[in-house]
């Protein structure tokens, strides 16, 4: 079966939604299939879309999962929103958590991060 997945973020201001997700995702390929959405394409068959929906707004619990972690949040720094939380849970993966100007919880996985082959790096 295939599937198409589309994530929705219900947000009360679109135009401060559209300002912020591409600081957090990047460039990414986006489109606008009605007036009150955007939708941005993180991989081929997967989307998240902010939607206009106040009385809704902020009550959204996403996660991502990505193979480089460490690049995901330098490049989210680099272009100004840092995570407001981070854990490592005891199998090592690792996660980060962002908010959104409404409360959306939108968290970041990676699996563990490699050590180095020589003991002292």
């Amino acid at each position: 079966m295939d599937v198409d997945l589309f994530v929705g973020l219900p947000v009360s201001d679109l135009p401060r939604a559209l300002a912020w997700y591409p600081l957090l995702l990047g460039d990414l390929e986006s489109f606008d299939p009605n007036d009150t959405e955007r939708v941005w394409t993180l991989a081929e068959h997967r989307y998240v879309y902010a939607v206009l929906e106040p009385e809704r707004a902020g009550g959204a619990i996403v996660t991502l999962f990505v193979d480089d972690l460490g690049s995901f949040v330098e490049a989210a720094a680099a272009r100004g929103i840092e995570p407001t939380q981070r854990e490592t849970y005891d199998n090592g993966v690792r996660k980060v958590t962002y908010h959104d100007p409404d409360g959306n919880e939108i968290g970041v996985g990676g699996g563990p991060q490699h050590r180095s082959a020589c003991p002292n790096h």
